[in-house]
């Protein structure tokens, strides 16, 4: 297995804001580490309001993240699907597929195997499955792209509230410094206005903004360094990279850590 001909990551997040609120911070740290960045939503938050038809909302929300993405400096790809039509089937499948083959990133950071909500759950099954098939000729993509064997690392972020759907406590295996960036991904985050009265009334979700800075200090005081951090666990090696791939530990440097009791508890 190749290493990639160039560092890139890709942030594949189910709907807009999804990025912004989770990942972003660990994007623009590997942005200013000189790697190409990718800013995918599956679904384009056609369900995300109370006040707007879908039509409408769609382009809304289509707007949005083309601003936020351009906030963070990364290249902006089309969401596919409408809001919980993400399901892990073929078609949708062979779309993802045919990005991660165009795209061939180093690094992809997307939504952990645990969450509150399907859309959450299938979009991180779905970017497991797109990178493991990016080098097999015959599973075929939609449009066709080429096959290519090369070396992808995959990060799984941290679940809503630090807990799976069976409300059990999600420990991160690292922690990412955000402190130095949380400005923009907070002004990407605040891209995405239409969201503020859906999320008040859908979630309870008192702001927005404030949630997603509640979430950044509780890891950061989890690290027990970081003021602001992101948390992320990493996916298994197996058919993606060698055993001891960690781009993050050695592009990210003292804005990376290790959390020892997670790994240690792996054995």
């Amino acid at each position: 297995m190749k290493a990639a001909a160039r560092k890139s990551v890709i942030a594949i997040g189910a709907h807009p804001d999804d990025i912004e609120f989770y990942m972003a911070g660990t994007m623009l740290l590997l942005k200013n580490a000189g790697y190409e960045t990718h800013y995918l939503t599956i679904a384009n938050g056609s369900c995300g309001s109370n006040e707007y038809d879908a039509w409408t909302l769609r382009a809304i929300r289509n707007t949005e993240s083309r601003a936020a993405a351009k906030i963070l400096g990364a290249s902006f790809h089309p969401s596919l699907v409408d809001d919980m039509e993400i399901i892990y089937d073929l078609a949708l499948l062979r779309r993802l597929a045919a990005i991660i083959r165009d795209v061939r990133p180093s690094v992809v950071l997307t939504h952990p195997p645990q969450d509150y909500m399907e859309d959450h759950t299938n979009t991180s099954r779905l970017a497991v499955s797109a990178a493991f098939s990016r080098g097999m000729p015959n599973f075929k993509t939609l449009p066709p792209k080429p096959a290519a064997d090369y070396e992808v690392t995959i990060y799984h972020t941290m679940p809503h509230g630090l807990r799976d759907q069976l409300r059990a406590r999600v420990t991160p295996g690292a922690f990412v410094n955000t402190t130095s960036v949380h400005k923009i991904k907070r002004e990407a985050l605040a891209a995405h206005k239409s969201q503020q009265q859906w999320l008040d009334t859908s979630q309870g979700l008192n702001s927005y903004l404030l949630a997603m800075e509640d979430m950044s200090l509780e890891l950061g005081t989890l690290s027990k360094k970081f003021r602001l951090a992101e948390g992320w666990r990493r996916h298994s090696h197996l058919g993606f990279c060698s055993p001891d791939a960690d781009p993050l530990s050695k592009d990210l440097g003292r804005n990376y850590l290790v959390n020892k009791a997670y790994e240690k508890a792996l054995g």
